[in-house]
């Protein structure tokens, strides 16, 4: 797994299988299919999400942190084409 340290940007991604994970300041966000197979890849696979979750998992027993982070709502906006 590539150097992806939770919550440190806006701007880091991982990819596992076809599973993606972005990074942002207040939250790691998981999206996409990722099947976790009986063999060596599955394996592979399997590791990599495990230390993403340890890593996340580490960061966020390392802080105080609120109940709840306020999410802002999505503005949309007009298409500018």
């Amino acid at each position: 797994m590539s150097k992806f340290v939770p919550f440190a940007d806006e701007s880091a991604t991982l990819a596992i299988g076809k599973m993606n994970v972005e990074n942002r300041l207040d939250r790691v966000s998981l999206f996409g299919d990722l099947d976790l197979t009986l063999d060596q890849v599955g394996l592979e696979h399997a590791k990599a999400l495990q230390l993403l979750v340890n890593s996340v998992v580490e960061v966020l027993e390392s802080q105080t942190l609120p109940d709840k982070v306020a999410i802002a709502p999505v503005v949309k906006v007009s298409n500018p084409f």
